[in-house]
């Protein structure tokens, strides 16, 4: 492993031992042996090649805002692209940003130059490539409704994708059914409105979310998916779940759609907790629930 890592040291900063705990949102789960943060995107490339070539496991994060991870130890790679490869840039309406940036600082910066379209991502604390990855969106946007076209591996090789050939759908994408293939880059479309207006609009739904979600607790966002025009929230809420709790995972009594770490709570509080709604919500009304937030468990 010494040899490996004097090579990866060429294109990338190791840090070992970093717990899932400070890597994601949750603040939950075990040890990552090694996270990597690459130089740039061919630096990125150089990396995994080195990885496939000695059959490593790697995983690729963003803020790690969707994800619940497992409370063991992850021998593999953490490839992190939050420190190196969050440049950005506009040109007319149109915005060109690399995976590892903030969708939030892309939203304000947008507003700033006076360009509608990523208002609603203004409140998703997650990167740009993972908000592509599950086309993630709120109010009634997505995604989808502004990406142009986007850069990946895929295979090896650095290609474009047009919004077509992402396959996007509800919280969903091309890339949930093909996970080794890595999210560069996008060029996304926005449109010209009153700054005073975009403004007004996210403020008024900053407002909106600190009112209905708990974010005052660690927790991955809504837990579930809608399914068609029935709310999550709404099921679980009827199945008398409001505030149940296993362990250190509670589901939030201001929003019943968040399972929330109320306090050192393990991945299995969580995913116990989830099970019991999936399956008497599939008993009781038989709706197959869906889980938007990411399981990351590499012992199964």
């Amino acid at each position: 492993m010494e040899k490996i890592l004097k090579r990866l040291e060429q294109y990338c900063t190791i840090e070992f031992d970093k717990s899932f705990k400070i890597l994601t949102t949750f603040k939950i789960g075990g040890i990552a042996k090694y996270v990597i943060y690459p130089k740039d995107e061919f630096s990125l490339k150089s990396i995994l090649d080195i990885l496939h070539e000695n059959k490593l496991p790697y995983k690729v994060f963003g803020h790690g805002s969707n994800i619940l991870c497992s409370d063991e130890i992850y021998d593999g790679f953490i490839i992190k692209l939050t420190r190196n490869m969050g440049n950005f840039y506009f040109t007319d309406n149109e915005l060109i940003a690399q995976a590892g940036c903030s969708i939030i600082t892309l939203a304000y910066k947008a507003s700033a130059k006076s360009l509608s379209g990523l208002e609603f991502a203004s409140g998703i604390p997650g990167t740009l490539g993972g908000s592509i990855f599950m086309n993630a969106g709120a109010y009634n946007n997505s995604m989808s409704d502004i990406v142009d076209s986007v850069k990946v591996i895929r295979n090896n090789e650095i290609v474009w994708l047009s919004n077509a050939q992402c396959q996007f759908g509800y919280r969903s994408s091309i890339f949930l059914k093909n996970p080794d293939w890595i999210i560069l880059e996008a060029r996304l479309i926005l449109k010209k409105g009153n700054i005073n207006d975009i403004k007004k609009l996210m403020k008024n739904r900053q407002k909106r979310r600190l009112d209905s979600q708990p974010l005052n607790y660690p927790s991955a966002g809504s837990t579930f998916r809608n399914i068609g025009d029935i709310f999550a929230w709404k099921l679980i809420d009827e199945i008398g779940f409001r505030g149940k709790t296993i362990g250190g995972a509670a589901v939030s009594e201001k929003h019943t759609n968040f399972i929330i770490n109320k306090g050192n709570a393990k991945a299995k509080d969580v995913i116990d907790l989830s099970d019991q709604i999936i399956k008497t919500i599939k008993e009781k009304y038989g709706i197959d629930m869906i889980m938007e937030v990411e399981k990351f468990d590499w012992k199964k």
